[in-house]
């Protein structure tokens, strides 16, 4: 056994890694600063049982040659930068029964080759661009006990024989774009413990079978599209903890039998179309809601009320009807010729996040979560407590030049909104720290994908990243009140999502003109002397 986790064991494990190795049973290298490939004469170490290289900075694919490591129990290969796909040799480790790949940058589809592997209990994909379909094979691994695939970008529905898993303790499927409907016989898992579909596309109603789970502990079905009433049957799940069933087309009352969940101590239901009475009883004292005044009216008194209802009403719609009107008028762009193809989202404030949330989400602003630094402080990051991945922006405040950073790109993001723009989440601010939670693009910026030997964009997304781009500055220049110039346009301050679209990011050098300084501002402001290649003609939108 040679164990050497969470030291600052850094550089490249040496080509030869594996040949002194031959007898040795269990490799723990997990949570160091090791980077470089994984040489494939890992695979020399015959007699590995457990192969732990997580938590490091490896990168390039998984090797190939893995597969010869027949008698390997347990992968641990997360939190690193690997990319590509699952290598098909992964189906000879047939004692395998730990496989965590989670949190790297693979690709491709999840390959039925992992059906395979008969012992498989716990496998972790999450947080990778896994494309395509759940493999409707997993029921043939009889053993599964955990399944993690969230955070890939899986398009397909829910395959029926996932539901057959009848000794699954855990499946986390959220955040992906799974569609259909959730069957009846979801029911069927008696003993799962966590289930976590939210953040996909699921219609349908809440089947009532759900009630069976009398060991379910945590059940999130947030952020989908499910309709139709809670069902009663939901107070059988007599160990739930947890539950989140927000941001759907739920409606109807919520159901009083809940007042039975004893152990509840977490519930969200907003955004919905719930109506009626929160119950009142059970777990839901210690929400402190308080309840429905219900006053009597007389019946002789009905008809002042409602008269008077209409008269209110009628001059509340003239109010707001004129209230309009002098918006737009204030509002109106000076050039109505300009086309606006903005895709405009609701405005609204970012919300304040805590510091103490933010070390959480950050991990204590741990190196293994920094994604970049410039003269501004440092970007991390982070996942925040309802499991939303961010960006978080940490300002540097030893100049006065970074604290008027943070307060432009402030107020530039407040109000703005387009869809190729970098959205804000939310902020922090005191005396001494100032932070901004920006939506986290998991492909990283441009100039990574332009000046990288591990990335290249093809002809047609060069132009979709241009046509990106200039759509950002059509809107900054003529789609807002008081034209915007950036005045810091370059690749590492454009940034790839996850289906790479191009955002513009980084507003702490923007300048909002009045009419008079259109033609005043002939200084440089960001970086001296200096345009990136390819930019200097977007200019002219």
């Amino acid at each position: 056994m040679l164990e050497l986790s969470n030291n600052t064991l850094s550089g490249r494990l040496p080509s030869s890694t594996g040949y002194g190795l031959i007898n040795l049973e269990w490799l723990d290298l997990f949570l160091n600063e090791l980077d470089g490939v994984i040489p494939a004469s890992i695979s020399n170490a015959s007699k590995l049982t457990v192969l732990e290289l997580g938590q490091n900075r490896f990168c390039g694919p998984v090797p190939n040659s893995l597969g010869n490591l027949r008698l390997l129990r347990h992968l641990e290969l997360t939190g690193n930068h690997l990319s590509g796909p699952v290598p098909s040799t992964m189906e000879y480790l047939q004692n395998l029964q730990a496989l965590f790949l989670g949190d790297n940058q693979l690709s491709g589809s999840i390959p039925d080759c992992i059906c395979r592997l008969k012992r498989l209990y716990q496998m972790y994909v999450g947080q990778n661009i896994f494309r395509g379909s759940i493999p409707s094979c997993l029921n043939n691994i009889s053993s599964l006990g955990e399944i993690d695939f969230a955070g890939n970008l899986l398009n397909s529905s829910i395959p029926g024989s996932l539901w057959n898993l009848t000794d699954l303790l855990k499946l986390n499927l959220s955040y992906n774009s799974l569609s259909g409907s959730l069957p009846y016989e979801t029911g069927n898992l008696k003993v799962v413990t966590l289930l976590d579909l939210s953040g996909n596309h699921l219609n349908g109603n809440i089947p009532s079978s759900l009630g069976g789970l009398q060991r379910l502990a945590k059940l999130s079905l947030a952020q989908n599209k499910l309709q139709g009433p809670v069902p009663d049957s939901l107070n059988q799940m007599f160990s739930l903890e947890f539950l989140d069933l927000s941001n759907n087309n739920l409606s109807g009352p919520i159901p009083k039998s809940l007042e039975t969940l004893i152990y509840l101590n977490y519930i969200n239901l907003s955004f919905n179309h719930f109506r009626g009475e929160i119950p009142s009883s059970g777990p839901f004292k210690k929400f402190h809601v308080p309840p429905c005044r219900s006053p009597r009216i007389h019946k002789s008194s009905q008809k002042k009320v409602f008269h008077m209802l209409g008269i209110l009403s009628g001059i509340a719609a003239t109010i707001i009807a004129v209230t309009a009107a002098a918006i737009l008028l204030l509002r109106r762009p000076r050039n109505d010729g300009v086309s606006r193809n903005t895709d405009l989202l609701p405005m609204g404030l970012p919300k304040r996040i805590s510091y103490s949330e933010l070390v959480q989400a950050t991990n204590g602003y741990d190196e293994r979560n920094l994604l970049g630094k410039g003269s501004f402080g440092s970007v991390y990051k982070g996942i925040l407590t309802d499991g939303t991945v961010v960006a978080v922006k940490v300002f540097t405040l030893l100049a006065d030049v970074n604290s008027r950073s943070f307060d432009t790109e402030c107020e530039v993001l407040r109000n703005l909104r387009h869809r190729n723009l970098t959205k804000v989440i939310g902020s922090c601010s005191n005396l001494d720290f100032k932070a901004l939670v920006l939506e986290y693009k998991s492909n990283g910026s441009l100039e990574k994908w332009l000046y990288s030997h591990n990335h290249c964009l093809d002809l047609l997304q060069r132009i979709s990243t241009m046509m990106d781009v200039a759509s950002a500055l059509e809107y900054l220049h003529f789609g807002y009140t008081a034209p915007v110039v950036h005045c810091d346009l370059k690749p590492s301050n454009i940034l790839l999502d996850e289906s790479m679209v191009a955002h513009v990011s980084d507003f702490g050098m923007a300048k909002f003109l009045d009419e008079e300084d259109s033609v005043l501002h002939t200084k440089t402001l960001a970086t001296l002397g200096y345009l990136a290649p390819g930019l200097a003609y977007l200019t002219s939108f």
